[in-house]
């Protein structure tokens, strides 16, 4: 990795990406620089700074001064901050859908969906005013009355990951800013300009000077916002290992703490699904934005007869191709960097020597003229038992793994056991099956016909297991139900996601 020495002896020509600190963007005084990577190229095309321990401490007082204000603004006028925001997203969706597509390679459907899930985050947040009711009841014993009220609690941190750069941060910060709280985001390091570019328009709607604080940095930073003594309250989404810290350190703190991490979701797909929409839909889960996502489904489970569908999955997968991010003829982009390509190559090779049955291999997938970016082309594998590494890892790429089974109860066994519980999805035309597996499966996200239940913002993201580490446990999983119908039209309020379930596929939500 280049390391730019102080904030003058950047790579030539190339932008070193700001703080958002205090009132202003301005460079960092850190002498700590890292280059950032195009996926699509391999080429450095700009610096980040490790925010020195001093910034940081600012950032956190500026919010803190700034909350201190806001918190008595009346709350129709923060909800009116978020209609803003949202109308000044919209305008812009075009210019974040490619810078989205350049930091991390997705190709245009899957980035565009990136930002669009992020607007409707900040449209909830709109909705501030019914949120922040609390309740009241008379004569809860004589002449008592008892009433709660909802109210901020101070400066909240967002650690968000590389994969989803504008859908995350938007997550995390319009709804805490709109509750009344200020907020620090710690974006990726690998892809901090889009989270630059929303603070940027943030601004530029009217937020307060102060109450949003943008800064960069890696395990260093981290560690010192965890431990700060004016940062209230944590949300994370990343990996197992680097969520269990987070959670840990931030919760010894005696902070508020909701950690998303790893994932190793099923696909179960019974013999009487219908096998054209069930395989286009398992190939769009497993293979879209690289397979760089929590919901990702990476493994399938064959039930009985559906095991004869295999060869049409890997005729499926081999039918997709990967590409720069505005070829419309691209399936899938690259990953985000040449050590997330080696380590998903080391797991493949793991996994042929364990014994599991290669039957497509993408490690040698090329773009013709981009030869330094960080490609890989789907994998699929056959044969895959419980106890393989490449089963029991989050591989976070491409490759889907085939297990089969007999009966539909032998398959909520053997997801109810795998480490990871953030989401599953079953494929029938049973009624029955589906309630059955929607009842005891131990996952958080329950899809039924539907590959990707990623419940949109009003409802709770929920996790299991490693998958998730904090409160939310106790809203227990989200069903998400999906019937086709041969005679519908696609659902209009879909089509942001139109390329997880497949071009060919008509859904109707009842």
């Amino acid at each position: 990795m280049l390391v730019c020495m102080g904030i003058q002896q950047g790579i030539p020509n190339m932008q070193n990406v700001p703080l958002l600190l205090e009132s202003s963007f301005q460079p960092s005084e850190s002498a700590d620089y890292r280059e950032l990577v195009q996926p699509a190229t391999g080429e450095p095309y700009a610096c980040v700074p490790m925010a020195t321990l001093a910034e940081l401490d600012r950032a956190v007082e500026a919010a803190r001064q700034a909350q201190l204000l806001w918190r008595d603004i009346a709350i129709p006028e923060r909800a009116r901050l978020m209609m803003r925001y949202a109308a000044l997203l919209k305008e812009q969706l075009g210019a974040l859908t490619e810078l989205v597509a350049l930091e991390t390679g997705k190709v245009e459907a899957d980035a565009r969906g990136d930002v669009w899930r992020g607007i409707e985050v900040v449209e909830h947040a709109a909705s501030v005013t019914q949120l922040m009711m609390g309740e009241t009841v008379e004569n809860v014993a004589r002449g008592i009355d008892t009433y709660s009220i909802i109210q901020p609690m101070g400066v909240f941190l967002g650690i968000t990951p590389f994969n989803f750069p504008a859908m995350i941060p938007l997550w995390m910060f319009p709804l805490a800013i709109a509750c009344g709280n200020g907020f620090v985001l710690k974006p990726s390091e690998q892809v901090p300009q889009t989270a630059v570019r929303l603070a940027e328009l943030f601004l530029a709607a009217g937020c307060p000077q102060g109450l949003l604080q943008v800064v960069h940095g890696g395990a260093a930073q981290v560690d010192h916002l965890l431990q700060h003594t004016q940062i209230v309250g944590v949300s994370f989404v990343g990996s197992v290992p680097v969520g269990q810290h987070v959670y840990r350190t931030a919760s010894a703190q005696l902070k508020r703490v909701q950690c998303m991490a790893g994932a190793k979701n099923h696909m179960v797909v019974m013999p009487d699904a219908a096998p054209a929409q069930a395989i286009n839909a398992l190939v769009g889960a497993a293979c879209g934005a690289a397979g760089q996502r929590c919901m990702a489904i990476s493994v399938v489970v064959l039930v009985g007869a559906a095991s004869n569908w295999l060869e049409s999955i890997r005729a499926a997968m081999t039918a997709l191709r990967p590409g720069l991010w505005n070829d419309p003829q691209a399936d899938l982009g690259p990953l985000i960097s040449a050590q997330a390509k080696s380590r998903i190559l080391a797991l493949i090779q793991h996994g042929k020597e364990e014994g599991a049955r290669c039957l497509l291999d993408g490690s040698n997938a090329e773009v013709a003229g981009h030869a330094g970016g960080h490609w890989l082309g789907p994998t699929l594998f056959a044969d895959v038992r419980p106890e393989m590494r490449l089963y029991q890892e989050e591989i976070f790429g491409p490759v889907l793994l085939c297990m089969q089974v007999q009966s539909l109860d032998e398959a909520i066994e053997l997801i109810n056991a795998n480490p990871f519980g953030n989401g599953c999805s079953i494929f029938t035309s049973s009624g029955a099956s589906a309630r059955h597996f929607q009842n005891r499966i131990q996952v958080g996200q329950v899809g039924i016909n539907v590959p990707v239940p990623v419940p949109l913002p009003f409802f709770s993201f929920t996790g299991w297991r490693k998958s998730f580490y904090g409160d939310l446990h106790a809203y227990g999983k989200q069903a998400v139900r999906f019937y086709t119908e041969t005679k519908t039209v696609t659902a209009r309020w879909f089509e942001d996601d139109a390329q997880v379930v497949g071009p060919n596929t008509s859904i109707l939500l009842k």
